[in-house]
């Protein structure tokens, strides 16, 4: 009775171990781990006619929602809970597809086979975990009183049907990978792809320095574009919808809740010895560390209160930030090895190679700095003049930062800046700028931040969803969603979701949407649909049938790809010329920029200094001579011309490399392979989805 007590213990463990051991959630449904009596009641789901019930499927679904909150300490959210529920449907359709394969190749399980994996010199791993001893070994003795046992034959059968379907398992996927293989000269190009390095020269031209007022965009162009790329308009069958969504925000009465309990917590925290136990015992956002942090490393809100005077065992707080209410004790306070500062600029924007404009751009912010040295103020100037609309609409404020943050000529007109005075105008690669240092800091800080979120109470959530309540129900009866939203002070928004998809705009997923509009008339509205972040009431406006978006459904759309078009055609023609007149030595300087170096390139480099995410770029190197130039190049963000200057061969692949390689190689593979194979059953097969019918 040990082992059944065991066993009844930790049935929730049983099912957490087989889902991430095997990593599939059909082998508990197989096993009969869910407990499902047969195949009766309501069918959620059919595939190729073999029925999926309802009650089978709630019961996988508890089973990974319990799963989850053993695994994260929370209970699902509501989009988690919609994501959970989609791998569990989707996890049970493959697995009647895989059932029904194994039928039609006739695999089969004898019980000596049966027999082997529970007692067999290699015992599966479910029988080692649950019948193992301190060693690692399978206590027999154990195991045997398990079989013997008549109180535990029920548990036995499921147990034997669980390896039952595991081996039927492993035979199918014996079967399909019977082919995959690697070959040594796979492995040894894969070797070069992974250690071969490479050092660059490049020029390049943005095609966003082009003006957009020197290119012209036609009605004739639009339609060239529409035309030559009509597959990218093609569109699924469509639902337009018009929404309303009230966000779970606390209320000033919720975010006073929390601020008194952080001052009640204020001076015990000050007095506590044990600041880890202190951050546990109240659940803090941010767990305990003890690492140091710089000014630019904290939220700016956090920041001021602890940088302001940081003195060791100070508290400070409460303060909100980062959507959480703060309560910090300084720890430890000592010099940075890096000095911080907090600048503001106001930058006039000038294209580089365009002599003239960068010429009046100077003048410019001359004359700005001209009425700055009389009294003018720096932050209405800055959000008056400068080209850098995100610190314009901060008075310039760019916030605190260390070295590298910045373009070189700023970062060093900065760093070397007394605080409070002017200095410029600076000249980079975006135009000219003025530049004031407000702060600077040289130390570093090491805290303990008790953080508590900023969350809705229920009454704040109860009262949400009622006014939602009534939207919907008040829609419902008139008719008139837009004019009922509009009469309770509710800002209607509108979306187009395409048949199936998963992701939506501004929302992200949820399967009670997808539902709602699959079921749903033009001019129904939906019940109240919670979501992770806010509440969400629908109506369905429109169903647009499968087909092409029309050219003035895409026009605005198209504009800004034919304009880059346009920009590309401009800058690649000024390189060729450029590149054929002076070659590559000459290239920098008959353009007006200058030749970019990048070291120690490899293949699996996704940014380009300089140039951003760039393919093409790790392309043309690899394919070049060393010491040989490229043509010109259309890359996705700008025209490069490049030479590689070096190549660093790897060194001869060792035996162990080369059978790790092998293995990673087979495995992606045999992946690949699966993945494919199940996709086809899957586009293949008749699956019908009747979810919509229990609202899930």
């Amino acid at each position: 009775m040990g082992v059944m007590n065991k066993l009844r213990e930790n049935t929730g463990v049983i099912l957490w171990i087989l889902v991430i051991s095997f990593g599939i959630i059909w082998v508990l449904q197989d096993s009969g781990a869910f407990d499902v009596v047969g195949r009766t009641g309501d069918t959620i789901a059919e595939v190729n006619g073999d029925p999926i019930s309802y009650q089978e499927y709630v019961r996988a679904v508890e089973a990974q929602m319990q799963a989850y909150q053993q695994q994260t300490g929370e209970a699902p959210t509501p989009q988690m809970s919609d994501l959970i529920r989609e791998q569990v449907f989707n996890a049970l359709v493959e697995e009647r597809l895989r059932q029904q394969a194994m039928e039609r190749l006739g695999i089969t399980v004898t019980d000596d086979e049966v027999v082997q994996m529970v007692l067999g010199d290699n015992p599966h791993p479910i029988i080692k975990a649950y019948f193992g001893d301190e060693n690692g070994n399978v206590n027999r003795a154990l195991l045997q009183n398990f079989i013997d046992n008549p109180a535990a034959r029920e548990d036995w059968i499921r147990l034997e049907e669980y390896l039952r379907a595991e081996r039927a398992r492993q035979k199918l996927e014996q079967l399909l990978l019977a082919t995959v293989h690697v070959s040594d000269q796979e492995v040894e190009e894969e070797y070069r792809r992974r250690t071969l390095r490479a050092d660059a020269r490049y020029v390049a031209l943005r095609y966003a320095e082009v003006p957009d007022d020197s290119v012209t965009v036609t009605e004739s162009d639009l339609r060239r574009y529409y035309n030559e790329h009509r597959d990218d308009f093609k569109r699924k069958r469509t639902y337009r919808v018009v929404y309303v969504a009230l966000p779970k925000n606390p209320t000033a009465e919720d975010t006073l809740q929390v601020l008194e309990e952080l001052n009640r917590l204020k001076e015990r925290f000050a007095q506590t010895e044990n600041d880890s136990l202190f951050l546990a015992r109240y659940a803090s956002e941010r767990p305990f560390t003890d690492a140091f942090f710089r000014r630019d490393e904290l939220d700016p809100a956090l920041g001021d209160v602890v940088f302001d005077d940081p003195q060791p065992g100070k508290v400070v707080g409460p303060v909100v930030a980062g959507g959480l209410a703060h309560l910090v004790k300084i720890r430890a306070v000592r010099p940075s090895e890096e000095t911080v500062i907090r600048a503001r600029h106001i930058l006039i924007r000038a294209p580089e190679g365009d002599a003239e404009a960068r010429r009046q751009a100077r003048q410019e912010a001359l004359e700005l700095k001209r009425q700055l040295e009389q009294g003018a103020d720096f932050a209405t100037l800055a959000r008056e003049h400068s080209d850098d609309p995100g610190s314009a609409r901060r008075g310039g404020d760019l916030g605190w930062f260390g070295r590298g943050r910045m373009v070189e000529p700023f970062e060093e007109a900065a760093f070397s800046a007394p605080i409070g005075r002017v200095v410029g105008p600076i000249e980079t690669r975006f135009g000219y700028h003025l530049i004031e240092v407000t702060g600077r800091s040289n130390v570093e800080v090491q805290i303990a931040d008790l953080a508590m979120r900023l969350a809705p109470s229920l009454a704040t959530l109860n009262r949400i969803q009622e006014r939602m309540e009534d939207l919907a129900y008040y829609a419902e009866e008139s008719g008139d969603f837009e004019g009922e939203a509009q009469r309770m002070g509710l800002q209607v928004q509108e979306m187009r979701v395409e048949e199936d998809q998963q992701f939506l705009p501004g929302i992200g997923q949820s399967r009670a949407i997808l539902n709602f509009l699959a079921g749903a008339d033009e001019g129904d509205v939906s019940q109240v649909i919670e979501l992770d972040d806010r509440f969400i009431v629908l109506q369905l406006v429109e169903v647009i049938p499968e087909g092409y978006r029309s050219f003035e459904e895409v026009r605005e759309e198209i504009r800004p790809r034919v304009l880059l078009e346009k920009k590309k055609e401009v800058q690649v023609a000024r390189m060729r010329r450029a590149l054929q007149q002076h070659g590559f030595d000459g290239l920098a300087e008959a353009l007006g920029t200058t030749v970019q170096t990048v070291t120690q390139l490899s293949y699996n480099q996704t940014l380009i200094p300089g140039l951003g995410r760039e393919p093409r770029f790790i392309g043309t190197v690899f394919g070049l001579q060393e010491g040989t130039t490229s043509g010109v190049v259309e890359g996705e963000n700008a025209a490069f011309v490049v030479q590689l200057t070096k190549l660093y061969e790897p060194p001869p692949l060792g035996e162990q490399m080369r059978e790790q390689i092998r293995q990673q190689l087979l495995n992606q593979r045999r992946q690949q392979v699966l993945t494919q194979w199940l996709a086809a059953l899957r586009e293949q097969a008749d699956i019908k989805d009747y979810r919509r019918r229990f609202e899930l």
